[in-house]
C-alpha cells in the first residue's frame, strides 16, 4: 500500500519556497504521492477553511513535477464544474506527459456555493456537470494522437450514493475524505453491492485521512481515522490495507506550521516502515 501526503497549497504561510520544501521533504521521506487541493475564487465560504493565497493545482503540480523525480502528483480533489471538460482533459494530459506519467487526477463535485456563483457555475447541477466532465475526459483521451494519454488514474471523491455510482462508472478508485473507519467500511460495502447490481467491476480504494498525532490514545468513539497516538494511526493504516486500500493520503494540515506537520509525517513514515519489516 502506498502512502501519500495532501500538501497545503494555500494559506498565509504558503509560498513557492514552502511548496518546494514540502516536495523535497515528502520525496525525501519516501512517500509515494504528493497531492494538492483546488479552489479558484477565495469567497468568504472558502476562506473559512482555505485562506488566501491559493495556488492553482495544475500550475503548482506542473512546477513541482520539474523539481521532483519519483513521487506521484495529484489533486485531492479537482472541482469538476469549475473548468470546461476539454480544458481539464488537455491540462491533465499535458501534466501527465511532463511528469513522466506520474499524475493522479482526483475529482469532486465541490461544495462552496459562493464560489460557484462567482464562477458562473450552477451549484445545483454540480453532480451532472461532474459526470459530464468525467465522460468527456474518457472521450478526449481516446484520441491518443492528440492527447497522448496512457492511463491517468481517476479517483472520485464523495460518499453519497451518487458519488459511489460515479466512481463505478468512471473511476479507478473511490477517494473518501477524512472519514471514520466505520464509515469507510460501510461505504465499501455499498460500493461492492452497487457494482454488482450494475454488473461492473469494483473500483479500487484510496482514502484521504486526517493526520493529527496526540501524546495519548484518543477514545475510539471520538476520533476519525488518522487521529490519535502513533499506534492508533498505524493501526488505522493496517485496517485500511486490510479493507483493500491501494493508496492512503495523509492530510496533516490543521493550521500548524509546516515543521510540525513534517515531524508527524516523519514519525508515521518510520513507524509504518517498521511495521512492514
Amino acid at each position: 500500500m502506498e502512502l501519500g501526503v495532501n500538501v497545503p497549497n494555500f494559506g498565509p504561510e504558503t509560498n513557492p519556497a514552502r511548496l518546494r520544501d514540502w516536495a523535497r521533504v515528502i520525496e525525501g521521506l519516501g512517500y509515494d504521492l504528493l497531492m494538492v487541493s483546488d479552489h479558484v475564487v477565495i469567497t468568504p465560504d472558502v476562506a473559512e477553511q482555505y485562506p488566501a493565497p491559493f495556488y492553482e493545482p495544475f500550475t503548482t503540480l506542473s512546477w513541482l513535477a520539474g523539481i521532483t523525480e519519483r513521487v506521484r502528483l495529484g489533486t485531492t480533489v479537482l472541482i469538476a464544474p469549475y473548468r470546461h471538460p476539454l480544458l481539464v482533459a488537455r491540462m491533465a494530459a499535458n501534466l501527465d506527459q511532463f511528469s513522466g506519467g506520474r499524475l493522479v487526477l482526483g475529482i469532486g463535485v465541490g461544495w462552496a456555493r459562493q464560489e460557484f456563483e462567482a464562477l458562473g457555475a450552477e451549484h445545483g447541477r454540480r453532480g451532472h456537470d461532474t459526470d459530464e466532465l468525467l465522460a468527456e475526459l474518457r472521450r478526449a483521451w481516446a484520441d491518443t494522437a492528440d492527447y497522448g494519454v496512457g492511463n491517468i488514474p481517476i479517483w472520485v471523491g464523495g460518499a453519497s450514493p451518487a458519488a459511489l455510482r460515479r466512481t463505478i462508472r468512471f473511476g479507478t478508485a473511490w477517494h473518501p475524505l477524512r472519514q471514520r473507519i466505520v464509515q469507510m467500511r460501510s461505504g465499501l460495502d455499498q460500493l461492492r453491492t452497487m457494482a454488482a447490481s450494475l454488473d461492473q467491476p469494483v473500483p479500487g480504494f484510496a482514502p484521504r485521512i486526517l493526520l493529527r498525532l496526540t501524546d495519548k490514545p484518543l477514545p475510539e468513539g471520538d476520533r476519525v481515522a488518522g487521529q490519535g497516538s502513533v499506534e492508533q494511526v498505524v493501526e488505522d493504516l493496517d485496517v485500511l490495507r486490510e479493507l483493500g486500500a491501494q493508496s492512503v493520503v495523509l492530510d496533516p494540515f490543521e493550521g500548524d506550521p509546516a515543521e510540525t506537520a513534517w515531524q508527524a509525517l516523519a514519525t508515521i513514515r518510520e513507524a509504518w516502515r517498521r511495521r512492514d519489516t
